[in-house]
């Protein structure tokens, strides 16, 4: 499993962080707090705290680099 902290804090960014990572057949995770959602439901992740940095778990390392060069403009450096 990788962890990797990102920011999605805007309806876009919600929609393009979701339409890249279902290309994938890897499980995703977004963790905020308390609170553990599938990183592929757009609805879950609009149930959570944007404002704020939050955790993707990517549960398999298969394809983790194309995964993480997919996902670069989300994650918080």
């Amino acid at each position: 499993m990788k962890s990797v902290t990102v920011n999605i804090n805007s309806i876009d960014k919600v929609k393009r962080f979701v339409n890249v990572i279902t290309t994938y057949d890897n499980d995703f995770d977004l963790v905020c707090d308390r609170y553990v959602i599938d990183a592929k439901s757009i609805m879950g992740i609009f149930s959570l705290d944007l404002s704020q940095n939050l955790t993707l778990n990517i549960q398999k390392d298969t394809d983790l680099d194309a995964i993480l060069a997919d996902i670069d403009e989300f994650i918080v450096k």
